[in-house]
């Protein structure tokens, strides 16, 4: 975790907006950060930059008639850790085909290692951006039917609540929303201040999350909670020169407990499960982006993009260029 730099947090506003899909995550947010100041030392401290974002800066008509002015506009091209994608009352299509200058920030934002979280049908957003094609997603039932017709690429998980794939989050409701921010906060605060917003504003909150969630990382969970804290480390941070020595200081174990104890955990070593996250990030540049090999290289934290073609190959038995046309080919056919 980047200690003492900002968390920037994106909330998009639009017309026919559910309002409180954005307050009440905004407000637990604070809370946290209000709990940050009492409840962690001052080098682990992170403020919260919490702005909202719409097509422009002019005031957007939310459902209930309220009208919020957004902070900055999308030609702003602001970068951002965490976005939040509000609900819409009722039919999203028209809001969401209004909003292609968004789609490409969304996409840009993405490929940058950005967290992206929708609600309801405010998921169509990210399934219209065609960031969820191939990857688990969730929306409001009422609009199961709508959403599977519209995006017959998504892999629509209509028995769960929330869903994630990498960094994109669904939340069919509201009240997943909030199951899924107390997730964010303990992501970027920690155990214990997750749990203080959590008693705070509801004492049922972290039971959807847990009980009725779509996690890709959820086929193999183990007890050991602070090496868990290190793979979300490793997911929030694999664009970063990593030194496991250093990884291992920071999380107080030798390097050798901290192998011993990763391999007891996940059945491979931290290595093997930091160019895991790499390849498949990778994976996913290939397929949604144009940015080059080099770039894509670049951007998952290799400098030597020599190297990062012969881990890719040996991780697939593919090169990178041979990898991207073979799913540009089936993304594309007719």
């Amino acid at each position: 975790m980047r200690q003492n730099l900002p968390i920037r947090i994106h909330f998009i506003l639009c017309e026919r907006m559910l309002t409180t899909s954005s307050t009440l995550p905004m407000e637990m947010l604070l809370a946290a950060e209000s709990a940050m100041h009492t409840m962690l030392p001052a080098d682990q401290r992170r403020p919260l930059q919490i702005k909202t974002l719409g097509l422009t800066t002019d005031a957007v008509a939310t459902r209930t008639g309220l009208r919020w002015q957004p902070d900055l506009s999308v030609s702003d091209n602001p970068a951002s850790d965490l976005i939040y994608i509000p609900g819409l009352w009722r039919n999203p299509r028209p809001i969401v085909k209004q909003h292609t200058v968004l789609l490409d920030w969304l996409r840009e934002q993405y490929q940058n290692g950005a967290i992206i979280s929708a609600v309801g049908t405010g998921c169509c957003f990210l399934a219209e951006a065609g960031l969820l094609d191939g990857k688990a997603a969730t929306t409001h039932w009422h609009y199961f039917d709508q959403f599977q017709k519209d995006y017959p690429q998504v892999q629509l998980k209509r028995q769960y609540f929330i869903t994630q794939a990498g960094n994109l989050y669904c939340a069919a409701s509201v009240n997943s929303l909030a199951d899924l921010t107390v997730h964010f906060i303990q992501r970027f605060f920690g155990k214990a201040i997750a749990s203080h917003v959590e008693r705070h504003f509801s004492h049922e909150i972290r039971k959807a999350y847990e009980t009725s969630g779509f996690f890709e990382a959820s086929e193999n969970p183990h007890p050991d909670e602070q090496i868990t804290q290190i793979q979300i480390w490793l997911q929030d941070n694999y664009h970063r020169e990593i030194l496991f020595p250093q990884i291992a200081e920071r999380f107080s174990m030798s390097i050798r407990t901290l192998n011993r104890r990763f391999k007891a955990a996940l059945g491979q070593t931290p290595l093997e499960y930091l160019q895991e996250i790499r390849i498949n990030t990778a994976k996913d540049l290939l397929k949604t982006s144009n940015l080059s090999i080099s770039e894509i290289a670049d951007k998952i934290g290799y400098e030597d993009t020599g190297y990062f073609t012969r881990l890719f190959k040996k991780h697939l038995s593919t090169t990178p260029n041979e990898y991207r046309d073979t799913v540009r080919a089936k993304l594309f056919s007719t």
